[in-house]
Parts: structure tokens; C-alpha cells; sequence
């Protein structure tokens, strides 16, 4: 018997969860985009395990959330600074939360997905990674002032 193909929704939500982990790796072990893709890409994404399968995801939106973020980091790292008190700025934040940041920001820059899904997909990505935490109100009002920047027409 075969397993149910994962909907389109669980495969977005799983590409940007693994977005953030692979930028959060790549900042900390200081590894290219290239060599963390393809680390995920043969053994984290949809990988048979004893314990189970990891789950499946849109691996062109994993690839163009990286892509983003490499292309147009200090774009982003100047929104999310904008969005944020000044005694804050990003290099200071924690960095699941700055991983967070640059794949939402990467999102917003690029334009394809609507700011409100962007900002509501990302603070469900917090939540898995603070689920007793007030990051999520964090990274919901932080979020919601760098979609204002990148898209005032859409508020």
C-alpha cells in the first residue's frame, strides 16, 4: 500500500522549515548554500529512517527561498533591521529567529507569494521552533513591518 501524496500546503510548510535549519546551518557551521542544498536534498528531505520518513517538500520553493537569501541578504538584513528597536539589530538576534527573518524575507523580496501567507506560514515556522516561547508575536509584528516596507499595497 502506498503512502497519501502530501498536499501542496504540507510541501510549502515543509520547504520553508528546512530553509530555515539549512540557513541556520549555513550561518553557523559557515557553509556554503550549494553544499547545504544538496546535504538536504540527499539526506534530510523525504529520507527513509528506522524511526521513520522525513517529510517530503516543494524543492523548487526550498531552492528559491536559499537562492533569495543569498542573492539578496543584505537587502533583507536591512528590512528586518528597519523592522526591529534599534538596540536589536539582527546580528543580535538569535539565530533561528534570524534564519527565520531572511527565508520571510527572501519570500517578500521575491513577490510570488502574498505578504499576508508569508508572514502567517513564518510564524507557524516559529512556533514549531518556539512553541512555548513569545517569539511568535515577535516574529509576527517584525514580519508584518518588513511586508509593509516590501509591499504597502497590499495593506
Amino acid at each position: 500500500m502506498s503512502a497519501a501524496k502530501p498536499d501542496r500546503r504540507a510541501l510549502s510548510g515543509a520547504a520553508r522549515i528546512y530553509a530555515v535549519q539549512a540557513l541556520f546551518q549555513m550561518e553557523a557551521a559557515d557553509q556554503s548554500a550549494d553544499r547545504v542544498a544538496r546535504e538536504f536534498q540527499d539526506w534530510r528531505i523525504g529520507v527513509d529512517y528506522e524511526e521513520g520518513t522525513t517529510p517530503e517538500a516543494d524543492a523548487a520553493l526550498f531552492a528559491g527561498i536559499l537562492d533569495g537569501v543569498v542573492d539578496r541578504q543584505a537587502r533583507i538584513d536591512q528590512m528586518t533591521d528597519r523592522a526591529l528597536v534599534a538596540k536589536w539589530p539582527i546580528a543580535r538576534i538569535d539565530p533561528v529567529l534570524r534564519a527565520v527573518f531572511r527565508a520571510a524575507g527572501a519570500e517578500l523580496v521575491a513577490g510570488t507569494t502574498p505578504p499576508r501567507v508569508v508572514i502567517s506560514e513564518y510564524v507557524g515556522v516559529a512556533d514549531a521552533f518556539f512553541p512555548d516561547g513569545r517569539e511568535t508575536r515577535f516574529v509576527n509584528a517584525v514580519l508584518d513591518h518588513m511586508a509593509r516596507e516590501a509591499h504597502p499595497e497590499a495593506f
